[in-house]
């Protein structure tokens, strides 16, 4: 069965269309989406009224999600102090997505457990530990099987850090982080997911990087007008860091 696997959106249309027109033209029987579909993105209300439609789809809350379901002031000022153009986002959008799509998005399971020909998947938005904790390309091995310590997934997927990597473990785990769609932090800003064939217990793995329209996402991004929208434009057509 061939799978695909995506996660941070973050409201970007043009990226998730993209992305889809390539999943689908590679034949994939399901998708797996680990969370953060909206926030500090283009077209948020859009990308969370696609997801929800689709029959074929198994997602999960990402730690943005949880953030614009469960808004406060406590959450909104632990925002600011570190990162404050994602605050004035983070704003911006609990006033702009309308309150059935909170709902949705407070409702997504944190993870996921399941099995897909004899493979027994774990989908994680950060890591099994925690949703907004970082698995990131040239880790420790150690520190990647503390991270995963008391798991029992053949395969581990996650995201949340929009840097595409993997690892196995001497237990031969294999952990995979996905990528981002809507907010790629590579060389190349291209939209990144994974494609997996599986069958019959065995599994192979592709990181799939996709072009799309970033000068229209990044226009409808910094016509959003809140303080900070046109740094996010850029970060768009030309990634520098992962927040700001």
């Amino acid at each position: 069965m061939k799978i695909a696997i995506l996660s941070d959106i973050h409201g970007n249309f043009q990226a998730l269309e993209s992305v889809m027109e390539d999943i689908k033209a590679n034949g994939c029987e399901k998708i797996l989406c680990l969370g953060d579909l909206a926030m500090a993105g283009p077209q948020p209300r859009m990308v969370i009224e696609y997801v929800r439609k689709q029959d074929n789809w198994i997602v999960i809350q990402g730690n943005t999600d949880k953030m614009i379901a469960d808004f406060s002031p406590e959450i909104l000022e632990n925002t600011k102090k570190a990162f404050p153009v994602m605050a004035n986002a983070l704003v911006d959008d609990v006033y702009y997505i309308e309150d059935d799509k909170k709902e949705y998005l407070r409702n997504l399971p944190p993870q996921k457990e399941l099995t897909i020909e004899n493979v027994k998947i774990l989908m994680v938005h950060g890591s099994p530990r925690r949703n907004n904790e970082d698995i990131l390309p040239d880790m420790p091995l150690q520190e990647v099987e503390k991270i995963v310590e008391g798991t029992c997934a053949d395969l581990i997927f996650c995201g949340h850090t929009h840097v595409p990597c993997g690892y196995q473990t001497n237990k031969k785990q294999t952990i995979v982080n996905v990528g981002s769609v809507g907010r790629p932090m590579t060389s190349e800003p291209k939209a990144c997911y994974v494609l997996a064939n599986i069958e019959g217990g065995a599994f192979s793995i592709e990181h799939r990087f996709i072009n799309y329209d970033r000068e229209t996402a990044a226009s409808i991004m910094q016509a959003r007008g809140f303080d900070g929208a046109d740094k996010l434009a850029q970060m768009i057509l030309q990634p520098t860091e992962r927040h700001i």
